[in-house]
């Protein structure tokens, strides 16, 4: 192989692994507004086989940080693939008090986020941060 196809093998590979790693939810990501305007920073990490998430920081509506007792918080959990882009696992919503079934379907760096209870279901678009 000459040098100028190795860098474009090179450069095929490397778009393709970053193509796979954005399918995946680990990293950081911007949640909707809440009710009152307020979001969240969200981190996704591998916790086992699954990936979870955790509440790192809250901002109001001005995008000015807040104290907020979420922070901390595991919102989700027990996220595993469920086909293409989408996992499937259990979300607890702050507001709520209570956790549901959830799933999270991936699309670059975007992520739809929907959650049901019983025939009521609710969704919101995050974005990712890294």
């Amino acid at each position: 192989m000459t040098f100028t196809r190795l860098t474009i093998a090179g450069a095929v590979l490397a778009l393709m692994g970053g193509a796979a790693q954005a399918a995946t939810p680990e990293g950081t990501w911007l949640t909707g507004p809440d009710k009152r305007g307020n979001v969240a920073h969200v981190r996704a990490v591998k916790c086992g086989a699954a990936v979870c998430g955790t509440i790192v920081k809250a901002f109001n509506a001005s995008g000015q940080p807040i104290k907020s007792p979420n922070v901390g918080k595991r919102v989700f959990w027990d996220m595993t693939p469920a086909g293409g882009n989408t996992y499937e696992g259990r979300a607890y919503v702050p507001v709520m008090k209570r956790d549901y079934g959830a799933q999270m379907v991936v699309n670059g760096n975007k992520m739809l986020v929907k959650g049901c209870a019983g025939p009521i279901c609710m969704d919101q678009t995050w974005t990712r941060l890294k």
